[in-house]
């Protein structure tokens, strides 16, 4: 898990990197656009727990955020591809 207290590993470097190209070649976004790939623990007994949150900033557009309900090294181009459709 990324985090404030935790280096990332590189495989979750390389898996982000990856997830950045999928989301870039979905979207069909420019080099303009930043994305940002990160996997988070949610505290809240409700949430699912583990989940990557992908954002995409593109510059004079509200930032989007898209959430996949798995960790990041377990996320697969069809997650990529649902979460971004919904």
């Amino acid at each position: 898990m990324f985090g404030l207290f935790r280096k990332s590993s590189q495989a979750e470097r390389d898996r982000a990197a990856a997830i950045k190209q999928m989301v870039r070649e979905i979207l069909a976004l420019g080099e303009e656009t930043t994305i940002s790939v990160s996997e988070i623990q949610c505290g809240d007994a409700a949430c699912p727990g583990t989940e990557t949150v992908i954002l995409v900033m593109q510059p004079g557009v509200k930032t989007r955020a898209y959430k996949v309900l798995a960790p990041l090294l377990e996320v697969e181009r069809a997650e990529v591809e649902q979460a971004l459709a919904g």
